[in-house]
């Protein structure tokens, strides 16, 4: 495309950190949480960063929370509450510890869209979405490298895994990634984050239609909950204005 790929040592350290935070921390201790926790019920846990997002605006650029925002985070505590209180769930403390985990990934995932709306980054989207990901290429190597994981060639790989880490690449990175970084620019933190909306419902149903996960009625119920809490928080009331002629 032509792009320049110059970028200055501030807008460097801050690709790193937005890499880290999204994408070493935020993907992959989310990835190893799922050996543990259903990809619905993580999800849906997932689906609670505007709650986070939120509290950080608040926290961060103290910007008020509105009545409508409010209702939102008490429906999300206690969408929260019926997700986790299941006896299903409990039964194991790698459960427990994967559930924690999750819920600390959505937090770093939360407070990167906090940091990128406002931090330093080159300009052109393509380029500031190519150093966040091959930063966090090279930490995820490194960690790997350090907690000895085995490594499998390419070439070695099942047709469904390559399948699998192209659409991955393709639509989960450079589109979806390179948008939301777009988007983290040109439109509210708050706003961004109604992604959550969608990928717990899909989650729930490819986990249940393909790999057998059990989807409760209190799962329903929570899901339901968790999803009206954040409408509440992304819906702003719309102020009517009148002009008053001479």
């Amino acid at each position: 495309m032509g792009l320049s790929l110059k970028i200055t040592k501030k807008q460097f350290l801050n690709c790193i950190i937005a890499g880290f935070l999204f994408l070493v921390y935020g993907n992959g201790v989310f990835i190893w949480a799922l050996r543990y926790v259903d990809s619905g019920f993580a999800a849906l846990e997932a689906s609670t960063q505007p709650l986070f997002v939120l509290l950080l605006m608040r926290l961060v650029d103290g910007k008020k929370m509105q009545k409508k925002s409010l209702i939102g985070v008490a429906l999300g505590i206690f969408g929260m509450y019926l997700l986790v209180s299941q006896k299903t769930l409990t039964t194991s403390n790698e459960t427990l510890l994967g559930m924690f985990m999750i819920l600390t990934c959505v937090l770093a995932w939360s407070y990167g869209s906090v940091f990128v709306a406002k931090a330093d980054l080159p300009k052109n989207f393509f380029v500031s979405t190519a150093y966040q990901m091959i930063s966090a290429g090279v930490l995820l190597a490194i960690f790997s490298a350090t907690c000895n994981e085995t490594w499998v060639i390419p070439t070695q790989w099942s047709v469904k895994v390559k399948w699998a880490v192209t659409l991955l690449i393709v639509f989960g990175g450079v589109v979806a990634f390179t948008a939301f970084n777009y988007l983290l620019k040109e439109v509210s933190t708050e706003k961004v984050s109604t992604s959550a909306y969608v990928n717990p419902i899909i989650a729930i149903i490819l986990g249940w239609f393909i790999l057998d996960e059990e989807v409760t009625l209190q799962t329903g119920i929570a899901a339901l909950v968790l999803l009206t809490g954040v409408y509440f928080i992304t819906t702003r009331k719309k102020i009517k204005t009148r002009v008053i002629g001479n």
